[in-house]
């Protein structure tokens, strides 16, 4: 049998968002009433932790789909498991040892789609000694935080999300290399104030990691309020820092959250983790862009970054 509504209860993670969920095992079957629950919970606090069950693949992937449809990662394939193409691997290494930079600056998972995520799902494997942790702000407060006079204008207003110009994206890649990415990942136009389909509230829709531009604003007119942005978004009191445990599984939502995976450990260590995603609903529009942007080389607004000596770290695709 599954669980029931009254079968667990939330803890506070922070003032800021989030709360642990107690008494549900992620092992066995969920009513309608329970999912609901957990829905609703999610809702308002944002990201929902589950403490101290490890998980098999199948499991992982019976727990998610309670929440919705899951991306297969086909934009990915890299990551993806072979068998489960559910299942996306993160981690800082790769088969065969080679170190690799992920998920360095905040963003929302497949921002640079015009299906981004609704959720997702990550599960904890294997830690680092120290370090590796996961920070969360909330982009609700993010927007609603903001003055009256920037809301009015940046609502209705456009960002440019462009995969090309992510750093773990840009690490010792060339030009051409980056060219081609952009090409199979063209940038897309997502709303700065975003209407989360199912609360009804506007949270602030940029990233660090990928938004290059705002709509009718140059790259150097957008810059400095894109940045501006950002730091207003993770301010102390709008973030919860997650020290991971083994067994933890993290459910966020990509439509009011932005996370980053911090890299404050020895990279000799493996921090391995696996994800499910929660398919969104259809957002934004491919890019016409202007020309200004179209010759935009990603090397030359946002200069390649290559690793520090010694680190063995190699970039992603």
């Amino acid at each position: 049998m599954g669980g029931s509504m009254s079968s667990f209860s939330l803890k506070p993670l922070s003032s800021a968002l989030g709360a642990e969920v107690i008494g549900i095992d992620m092992h066995r079957p969920l009513d309608a009433e329970t999912v609901q629950a957990l829905i609703d919970a999610w809702h308002r606090h944002i990201i929902l932790l589950f403490r101290n069950q490890p998980l098999t693949f199948e499991e992982h992937i019976a727990f998610s789909r309670n929440f919705g449809a899951l991306d297969d990662h086909a934009a990915v394939p890299r990551f993806r498991h072979p068998d489960y193409p559910e299942i996306l691997l993160v981690t800082n290494y790769e088969a065969g040892g080679k170190r690799l930079a992920v998920g360095r600056q905040w963003h929302s998972d497949l921002s640079t789609t015009t299906r981004p995520a609704k959720g997702s799902l990550l599960h904890c494997v294997e830690l680092p000694e120290v370090g590796g942790d996961t920070m969360f702000c909330n982009m609700y407060k993010a927007w609603e935080s903001l003055s009256p006079t920037l809301q009015s204008i940046l609502d209705g207003r456009n960002a440019l999300h462009d995969m090309s110009v992510a750093r773990e994206t840009r690490l010792a890649r060339t030009s051409d290399e980056l060219a081609e990415i952009r090409r199979r990942n063209p940038p897309v136009y997502q709303p700065i104030a975003r209407v989360h389909d199912d609360s009804g509230r506007k949270a602030l829709y940029v990233s660090e990691m990928t938004s290059v531009s705002i709509e009718g604003m140059t790259v150097e007119e957008s810059q400095p309020l894109l940045q501006y942005l950002y730091e207003h978004s993770v301010v102390p009191e709008n973030v919860y820092r997650h020290r991971w445990q083994i067994g933890d599984t993290m459910m966020w939502d990509n439509r009011s959250a932005m996370h980053i995976a911090l890299s404050d450990y020895d990279h000799s260590q493996r921090r391995i983790m696996y994800r499910t995603t929660l398919l969104g609903q259809p957002s934004g529009r491919i890019a016409e862009l202007p020309a200004e942007v179209k010759e935009i080389n990603p090397v030359a607004v946002f200069p390649v970054i290559s690793p520090p000596a010694g680190t063995g770290v190699h970039p992603t695709a």
